[in-house]
């Protein structure tokens, strides 16, 4: 990698606010804030600045105890990163590496095989395992199948390895090939299997479904990347096609992206003319407001599932939906960010993210969260509310009161509070505990090695296109038995019978899961979790009635933020 731009010159573009809204940002000259001019590079406080950091990187490379073993492009970069961190969370700085893969994650694809992986332990000995294969990718037409094992990467073992750190070493440049050493779920045989890396889709909208009949569910939970809107308009007509009457709109999880699309995603449920957002920037600049310009929005009767990581963008759309009294929202308060970056690239393929406007809802909200008083770590953990009790009643954001179309009260100054708060699923250690052997059990059960089940084999890829029925891939009483037998027999699990039979329905709906799965693939799986034991899609779909009386314009007392 080469060189980084000298400090004080990255530490001049840091100080810039001029960047355009979207995505890129051209570089230009630095205001003042106190005197409202450019300084001159010969400025006394950024030449005491750079002499500072020369003499300090000076003593290091004498005196540090490992002074030789330097690794340059890391203390510059801590440098720019720990400025950044002074500012605010959300600014950050990326090498090239990190902002190709930032480029990427925004184009809705990646480069590499396509396939889930996931890590399972046996006997204290952590393994990469294939769980499921892509629709047309690289890794599925290579012959990869669920419960394949990842024995080596390009000749390095993966034994040990943590499922991200197998998958940075899978992923690489496009028409690049990769050598994956397997040992075959069907028949325990080692392989090795060349793949040529290649464009992978990624989705924003990876899956649109009926949760019942009338009721829509769209999973939205990937984030705001360029296709976003046009997939959320081909998913409402697939759904629209099957007879959608009422929709829940899934933004768990979902860590925003662009603006624009946010901005556009509201617009398909807003009027023309309706507010969707304020921005605000520094001394009057990136100032703007959006409005709908929409003369036929989509008017069923809708839920927004959001929780403590919804956030960003997304936290934009159910925003604007809340003040609006448009869409009812149902789950946990979400993350709390009203800051804009912009993407500004730097020098050799760096780049930065730079906090540039906050953005308020319609009502005037400010949902940004409080960061004056923690550190990094606090902000994205405590926070977030990733160590709160998912069963205790969150505390009211402490933002000024404002009001919806309909004068109920909302908050900023702390996410979107939910018009029903419902806490998640949780699981518990010793459920935890039940995922690697229910893993290794599904992998004999589908390759047709667990006696008196061999018509459970699944001999075939992966069947991509499926509406998975109600009654599809149940679990038999045959089934959990032979799978309380398997965990009985290997004292190393440390489940043992009773515990499977208390936690009966979470392993049952765990080996349907991963039967779907790898039958399916994992889209396909994951809707067994959301049509089988989900609080907060339940809810949703009960307070349908009181979504469809605000898309009339009816108002309930009972509905209140």
């Amino acid at each position: 990698m080469k060189r980084i731009p000298a400090p004080v010159a990255v530490f001049l573009l840091v100080l810039s606010l001029f960047a355009p809204s979207l995505v890129f940002a051209q570089r230009s000259g630095v205001l003042d804030t106190r005197t409202g001019r450019r300084p001159r590079a010969t400025d006394p406080r950024i030449t005491s600045i750079q002499r500072d950091f020369d003499e300090a990187l000076k003593m290091i490379q004498e005196q540090y105890v490992d002074g030789k073993k330097l690794n340059f492009n890391d203390v510059y970069k801590s440098s720019i990163i720990g400025m950044l961190r002074s500012l605010d969370p959300h600014s950050n700085y990326y090498d090239r590496e990190e902002f190709e893969e930032l480029k990427t994650d925004q184009r809705s694809e990646y480069f590499g095989i396509g396939a889930s992986i996931q890590n399972y332990i046996y006997k204290e000995q952590a393994d990469t395992y294939i769980t499921a294969t892509f629709d047309g990718s690289p890794a599925g037409r290579a012959g990869l199948r669920y419960g394949d094992r990842i024995v080596e990467v390009d000749g390095v073992a993966m034994t040990g390895k943590t499922s991200l750190e197998v998958r940075d070493k899978i992923r690489g440049p496009r028409g690049s090939t990769v050598r994956l050493t397997l040992e075959r779920a069907a028949d325990k045989r080692i392989e090795k299997v060349d793949i040529v890396r290649d464009s992978v889709p990624q989705p924003s909208i990876p899956d649109a479904y009926l949760l019942r009949p009338g009721v829509g569910y769209i999973d939205m939970t990937r984030g705001f990347n360029y296709t976003t809107t046009d997939e959320l308009v081909d998913a409402l007509d697939r759904l629209n096609a099957k007879g959608m009457k009422s929709l829940v709109l899934d933004l768990r999880n979902n860590p925003g992206g662009f603006l624009d699309q946010a901005i556009h995603v509201a617009e398909v449920f807003l009027p023309s003319g309706q507010r969707i957002l304020t921005q605000k920037g520094r001394n009057g600049y990136r100032d703007n407001t959006f409005e709908s310009k929409n003369n036929a929005p989509v008017m069923t009767p809708l839920v927004i599932l959001i929780n403590e990581q919804t956030a960003s963008a997304s936290e934009i759309v159910a925003g604007a939906m809340q003040d609006h009294d448009r869409a009812l929202i149902v789950g946990q308060t979400s993350f709390g960010k009203g800051l804009v970056q912009s993407i500004i690239p730097l020098e050799y393929g760096a780049g930065l993210t730079l906090t540039s406007a906050k953005y308020f809802t319609p009502s005037g909200r400010l949902i940004q969260r409080d960061y004056s008083n923690g550190g990094f770590y606090d902000y994205y953990t405590h926070g977030a509310g990733i160590a709160r009790d998912p069963n205790k009643e969150p505390a009211k954001p402490s933002g000024p009161e404002k009001k919806t179309d309909t004068g109920r009260a909302v908050y900023g100054g702390g996410g979107i509070m939910p018009d029903e708060n419902v806490g998640p699923r949780t699981v518990n250690l010793t459920q935890r505990r039940m995922l690697s052997p229910i893993f290794t059990f599904i992998r004999e059960l589908v390759n047709g090695r667990v006696a008196g089940l061999e018509s459970s084999k699944i001999g075939r890829a992966i069947v991509f296109d499926h509406d998975l029925k109600t009654d599809e891939y149940r679990v038999t009483d045959a089934m959990f038995r032979a799978f309380r037998d398997f965990v009985e027999k290997d004292p190393s699990y440390k489940i043992t019978p009773a515990m499977v039979d208390r936690y009966r329905s979470f392993v049952e709906m765990e080996l349907r899961f991963n039967i779907v799965t790898a039958a399916h693939g994992r889209v396909i799986g994951d809707r067994v979790f959301i049509t089988t034991d989900d609080p907060q899609v339940a809810k949703a779909v009960d307070v349908l009635p009181k979504a469809r009386n605000l898309a009339l314009g009816i108002t309930d007392a009972s509905i209140r933020p």
